[in-house]
């Protein structure tokens, strides 16, 4: 079964370069362009993870993080911060519950850093424990209790 990726990308050019690496590397692959389509793909679809810049219109991916890491169904979906960002902010993002941080610039540099975004993905992958959960199962499992 293939693992879900919701990426949330204002910028059209990094959003298709972006979906294309994830396609390649066999996810399947949800877009939103901006922090409110995040947080409502997030509570409908339960991708197996988000790739979130942080740069957006209507919702910041600070406020898509720490809204998302606050509601039950939502908050066990790893995220990881894929923007530009200084030290402080990184920290801030970690914070609020981002599990890892890939800089953006990283993708310009061809295939090098198109591996490790997936390499990254992979692991937070393997080191989640929602694989293997389907979307409906683990929003069933969030209101049970």
């Amino acid at each position: 079964m293939k693992s879900t990726v919701l990426l949330v990308e204002d910028s059209q050019f990094q959003k298709l370069a972006n979906e294309k690496i994830l396609m390649r590397a066999g996810y399947l692959v949800l877009l939103a362009d901006d922090g409110e389509d995040a947080l409502r793909l997030a509570r409908e679809a339960g991708p197996d993870l988000m790739l979130l810049d942080m740069v957006l219109p209507k919702l910041s991916g600070f406020e898509v993080l720490q809204t998302l890491k606050r509601h039950p169904v939502t908050a066990s979906i790893p995220v990881i911060v894929l923007s530009q960002l200084s030290p402080a902010e990184q920290a801030k993002a970690l914070a609020l519950g981002a599990v890892g941080y890939f800089e953006k610039s990283k993708l310009g540099k061809g295939l090098v850093g198109e591996e490790e975004l997936v390499e990254l993905i992979k692991k937070t992958l393997r080191d989640s424990p929602r694989i293997g959960v389907p979307a409906a199962q683990a929003k069933a499992a969030t209101h049970s209790g």
